[in-house]
């Protein structure tokens, strides 16, 4: 990557950049069927954590009424926990996306593809009139089963969902692990190599060898039929760079924005359980709650120190412009 990494003074998500796209990142709940050695303390539950059916749809209704007085008319939604697929309504409420009129709207789900292909059929039913579907499948071989596994992702590309296949890179199961991505991509899925990050979710792992994070640097480029799309374009003031996803920003270390401004809060909002909030990383206070939350009018400075969560790091963000202070 030939990226002046310390010169970029304006990045993010090219659809976010180019069009008035409002984007949710929704952890419903932090109960997940799985649970693996390497996953976050506070990041799954054995508990049941969900919000009624009907606030889930106000809430919908809610940030697309909010979002429109800002000015932005078209939404992604994307969806994680825990395990998204565990509430036993998800399917009922993705439906509810397209019953109040929005000119675009696209859906990205993160998820352990545990359930089976019935329910898979039912979502991609559910999520047909929205313009664009995409999947981020996390592999756990603590347990998934390969070729279960790979015959969902096989499935889910043929009703033309985007998919691909997250995985957290463990050091010590470093090599054994790139063998299975290897051979998924042999079958032309696209794979996403994460590094491991801390308890706490605010730094990378210490284990990797200069090899291996040049590998999740380089390796592995988004494609459709062959082709590298390009998620996200960056500037130096002079020249664009692009690069396929925000998830490869902490193999290079940039993730340290503070002081820049960002649309978070007011191009984008995270909501995790009942909380509404500017960001993942975002030290702010809280936008409010599900039943009662605002959103900024313009784009805020960052005051965060490290920002490790490529849905956060994805969100608009401009080292060069200098805006009022209330």
């Amino acid at each position: 990557m030939d990226i002046p990494w310390n010169k970029i003074v304006q990045f993010g998500q090219q659809t976010m950049l180019d069009n008035k796209l409002f984007n949710v990142s929704w952890i419903l709940g932090r109960f997940c069927n799985y649970k693996c050695s390497y996953c976050w303390p506070y990041a799954r539950s054995d508990q049941l954590d969900y919000q009624s059916f009907e606030t889930y749809k106000n809430t919908i209704d809610e940030i697309k009424r909010k979002a429109r007085q800002n000015g932005f008319t078209k939404f992604h939604w994307s969806f994680s926990g825990g395990e998204p697929t565990a509430y036993k309504q998800f399917n009922d409420l993705i439906k509810h996306l397209d019953e109040t009129e929005s000119s675009y709207q696209s859906i990205h789900m993160t998820t352990n593809l545990s359930p089976g292909l019935k329910w898979w059929n039912t979502w991609c039913t559910n999520t047909a009139l929205l313009q664009r579907r995409s999947i981020t499948a996390s592999y756990h071989a603590e347990f998934a089963k390969e070729q279960e596994f790979l015959d969902k992702c096989l499935q889910l590309m043929y009703e033309r969902v985007f998919v691909t296949v997250n995985q957290v890179m463990v050091p010590e199961k470093f090599f054994e692990t790139l063998e299975r991505c290897n051979r998924l991509r042999a079958q032309g899925i696209n794979v996403t190599l994460k590094p491991q990050s801390n308890d706490t979710a605010t730094a990378v792992v210490d284990g990797y060898t200069t090899e291996m994070i040049k590998i999740m640097q380089d390796e592995f480029e988004q494609q459709v039929n062959g082709e590298v799309v390009y998620q996200i374009r960056l500037t130096d003031g002079d020249q664009d760079y692009y690069i396929d996803q925000a998830e490869r920003f902490n193999s290079f270390d940039f993730n340290k924005f503070n002081g820049w401004t960002c649309n978070s809060g007011y191009q984008s909002v995270i909501i995790k359980g009942n909380e509404v909030k500017r960001g993942y990383s975002c030290h702010d206070e809280l936008l409010g709650t599900l039943d009662n939350f605002k959103l900024f009018t313009e784009s805020k400075f960052c005051i965060t120190q490290t920002c490790v969560s490529s849905a956060d790091s994805k969100i608009p963000k401009n080292k060069t412009i200098i805006l009022r202070k209330d």
